[in-house]
């Protein structure tokens, strides 16, 4: 949280605890300040707010934990009790006569009665929570990563929720902290009444209500892998079997979850004879491309198996990528909503498959060695192979699901820069590594960024390119790229209205760029 020295107090006088939550609520509601906050804003409201109601200032940093609070509030109240966590320190227990035993996530409460640990856990479980008794705050991120949870309620002392504030607001997980009376790691205390207040709130409201992405990612996975797809193939032609062998091969499906993802934020009424069909869509014009660019890349494995074209042969992995295309306008066409918005989405779909076939061919030109464009060139490329692909799985999801022109102007910006930025970190992820196979158009962005140092650089060796990129130190330029595209990412999503598709992209933002977290 805060980088500067302060000490970390805590009320002990439970009116004036209150009355800042209750200050706190209201300041809130009346700004509509959107998580996740940055702590800047947040502190400078604490002072505000402080020197407004003469309190002392020691005080700031509860407050800022408070308004955090508040940001988060309508989103952990919406959150179902069974998608929540509650994670209490194990410094709750009486450090003499506790009688549970640790394991790796923590601490297994024997019941003995001795401290509020047994009372607390009872209370939540028997609500629908689950429940951890653990420090730190890298386990509950974790959980909201798989999918197990949605939302935590968690009680820290100051030093660790201030600690723990830049990993939770990357993470853009959903929470409200309840700091210790009082830090010291032994036998310290909580204000039970704000806890079981905190526990016990639970509201209906779709649109604050966090949609679990890892839960959607799980349900896309089982249509993909189960006969659910006979619906929409049948076994007419070899061709026909070939394109739905690959549809079910591997892969994050990433395209089809952002697609099905921004459906469900934007939709009304959602429905799954209109999402299941719209993600099988993008699936099949993602899938076509890969068969497609791995002819042309004479690329022999993918999804560690052969490629399409090394195990059938090039006609017929080109005549399956063709038929992936022409099922995915088919069912494009067929999809059971307003005819309006299926001519919006035809052109935003044939408007990117166009870009995507511009960025592919600058891409093959670079491979052969025809063609080697500068650093601005190069981030073009990125943007219509990657940003585009991106582009039309999260914007055709919004337009079936009815968002103004507004919002898809904001989220065609996004994917512009996530695509730059995923490819960026592509390749510096893969100048890190070590493999036998790797050549120096693996690289293109610093192949670009050396050009640019010195046109004259004519290498043809890796390890000498790699020598030069660090004594130049050219990854680090790389780098301050990365950050300065996901940093525009984070931009565009702020200016969202919709706050459900906000927070899940800032929590697909912060997973895909994830910087270290350290365990507290």
């Amino acid at each position: 949280m805060n980088k500067t020295k302060r000490i970390l107090k805590v009320p002990k006088e439970s009116f004036l605890r209150n009355k800042l939550r209750k200050e706190t609520r209201q300041l809130i509601n009346e700004i509509g300040l959107r998580p996740p906050a940055p702590f800047s804003i947040m502190e400078q409201l604490a002072i505000d707010l402080l020197k407004q109601l003469e309190i002392s200032n020691e005080y700031i940093d509860f407050t800022v934990v408070l308004i955090g609070n508040e940001t988060w509030r309508k989103t952990v109240e919406a959150t179902p009790f069974n998608r929540r966590l509650l994670l209490l320190p194990q410094c709750l227990k009486d450090i003499n006569s506790c009688q549970g035993v640790f394991d790796e996530l923590g601490l297994n409460c024997a019941g003995c009665k001795s401290c509020p640990i047994d009372d607390i856990l009872i209370e939540a479980e028997n609500l629908g929570y689950s429940t951890l008794v653990a420090e730190g705050t890298t386990v509950a991120i974790g959980l909201v990563e798989e999918g197990a949870i949605d939302a935590v309620i968690g009680v820290s002392c100051m030093p660790v929720l201030q600690r723990s504030f830049e990993a939770v607001t990357k993470a853009a997980v959903p929470v409200i902290g309840l700091p210790l009376m009082y830090d010291g790691c032994v036998n310290t205390k909580i204000d039970l009444k704000w806890l079981n207040d905190e526990i016990r709130t639970e509201k209906e409201d779709r649109k604050s209500k966090p949609i679990s992405i890892s839960g959607l990612n799980l349900q896309l996975n089982e249509f993909f892998a189960n006969g659910a797809l006979d619906r929409y193939f049948g076994s007419k032609s070899e061709t026909e079997k070939l394109a739905r062998e690959f549809l079910q091969v591997g892969g994050q499906r990433m395209r089809p979850l952002i697609t099905a993802l921004s459906y469900k934020a934007y939709a009304e009424d959602e429905n799954e004879e209109v999402l299941y069909p719209l993600s099988l869509i993008i699936e099949c014009f993602h899938k076509a491309s890969l068969i497609h660019d791995d002819i042309e890349d004479d690329t022999d494995v993918r999804y560690d198996t052969d490629t399409v074209h090394k195990k059938h042969g090039i006609p017929h992995a080109i005549n399956a990528g063709d038929f992936l295309i022409g099922k995915g306008y088919e069912l494009l066409a067929q999809l059971p909503v307003d005819g309006a918005l299926i001519a919006r989405a035809l052109q935003k779909v044939s408007q990117s498959h166009t870009q995507l076939t511009r960025g592919q061919g600058a891409d093959i030109q670079f491979n052969s060695g025809k063609y080697l464009p500068g650093l601005e060139e190069t981030l073009e490329i990125f943007q219509h192979k990657t940003g585009e692909a991106i582009k039309v799985a999260l914007v055709m999801g919004a337009i079936i699901g009815g968002a103004s022109n507004n919002e898809i102007n904001i989220l065609e910006r996004f994917a512009d820069y996530f695509g730059i930025a995923y490819q960026v970190r592509d390749d510096l992820n893969e100048f890190d590594e070590e493999r036998s196979d790797e050549k120096i158009a693996d690289f293109p962005l610093l192949v670009a960024l050396l050009r640019e140092h010195s046109a004259e650089h004519q290498l043809t060796e890796v390890t000498e390119f790699k020598r030069q990129i660090k004594e130049l130190e050219l990854d680090k330029k790389a780098h301050a790229i990365l950050n300065q595209y996901v940093a525009n990412c984070y931009t565009q999503l702020d200016k969202l209205e919709n706050n459900r598709l906000r927070l899940s992209l800032y929590g697909v933002l912060g997973k895909i760029f994830k910087p270290l977290v350290v365990n507290e």
